[in-house]
């Protein structure tokens, strides 16, 4: 039997998009044991079709972002196509990277393009990144990382994805 979760936990979590696109969280914004917002959203669009799920201190993750955002939509308007998720991804992880002892960030970014598909992408505090069949993040992610890595299935359905997501 897993103990509850702490009262004051982010977790996200991002499955491909090619699996119906789900992503879950729950979020609350804390500082120790006050939580000062419990109904914050965490997943933030950063373009028409990726996404990214924020964990640390919320300050920084949205500064980092909108940042990220609007680099991609120059972007896009250069390329004159929509941005790969793989460029966002880089975008998260070369911030993260580059302001590392400033930053308190966890991102996992999201989406989908038509070269490659839905991908899921991680940029953990520090600025690595890492393609993953699925992603977990935040506080409280380490209570069911457990669980996903025993239950998760590539190649799911939407409808097994929903599922999989609201257990």
């Amino acid at each position: 039997i897993a103990p509850p979760l702490p009262s004051a936990v982010t977790v996200a979590a991002a499955l491909p998009p090619a699996a119906g696109g789900c992503r879950g969280d729950v979020a609350a914004v804390s500082h120790r044991s006050y939580v000062a917002n419990r109904v914050t959203d965490k997943l933030t669009p950063v373009h028409d079709r990726i996404f990214c799920c924020r964990s640390g201190s919320a300050a920084d993750t949205q500064a980092v972002a909108d940042a990220v955002a609007y680099q991609l939509a120059f972007h896009s308007v250069e390329l004159e196509e929509p941005p790969r998720v793989r460029t966002a991804a880089r975008l998260f992880q070369q911030s993260c990277y580059r302001y590392r002892e400033e930053l308190s960030a966890g991102i996992i970014v999201a989406g989908w393009d038509p070269r490659r598909g839905g991908q899921v992408y991680v940029v953990p505090m520090g600025g690595l990144l890492l393609r993953q069949p699925f992603a977990v993040g935040g506080s409280g992610s380490s209570y069911i990382y457990g669980f996903l890595d025993a239950t998760f299935q590539p190649g799911m359905s939407r409808s097994q994805c929903q599922e999989f997501v609201a257990r």
